[in-house]
């Protein structure tokens, strides 16, 4: 008889070491689902297009008309000294025209001045105008009024700011 072995039970293998447990990180949220982004309220038209258009057009109109000034008051001082000679000028008992005829060269000169500074002020205007400020206040940012501008279309500033009124006291 053949002996027969019995088998030796398998050796249980003892229970494998853990490793110690991770923290799992949190798990990442998945993004929320955005609300449609709402627009900015539109902001409302400072002017109409048809207050605008009438504006530009008194804008060129007053251009021109401060442009013919300068020149003709600039053509006009050039005139008083054309054919005189530095001394022309007359001290005596009937002298005195060489006086007058330099203080209007000086006063024409001036007016002269002052039409080109409108004409600049004009074209700055413009420029907002192009630029899509036109109608602000460069000092406060409020908004000046129509009136105003009707009045005086290249007005960059709100009255209180251009008289020094009542915040520069």
């Amino acid at each position: 008889m053949a002996t027969a072995k019995k088998k030796a039970p398998a050796k249980k293998k003892a229970p494998a070491k853990k490793a110690p447990a991770k923290k799992k990180a949190p798990a990442k949220k998945a993004p929320a689902k955005k609300a449609p982004a709402k627009k900015a309220p539109a902001k409302k038209k400072q002017f109409d297009k048809n207050f605008l258009k009438a504006q530009k057009a008194l804008l060129l109109e007053e251009r021109a008309r401060y442009v013919r000034s300068a020149e003709s008051l600039r053509a006009e001082a050039d005139a008083l000294i054309e054919g005189r000679e530095p001394g022309d000028v007359q001290f005596d008992e009937e002298g005195g025209e060489g006086d007058t005829l330099a203080v209007e060269r000086e006063r024409d000169l001036a007016l002269s001045a002052h039409a080109q500074a409108a004409v600049d002020e004009i074209d700055q205007a413009l420029n907002r105008l192009k630029a899509g400020t036109y109608g602000i206040c460069l000092v406060s940012g409020k908004s000046i009024p129509k009136e105003r501008l009707r009045a005086i279309p290249w007005a960059a500033e709100r009255v209180e700011y251009k008289t020094g009124g009542f915040l520069r006291r």
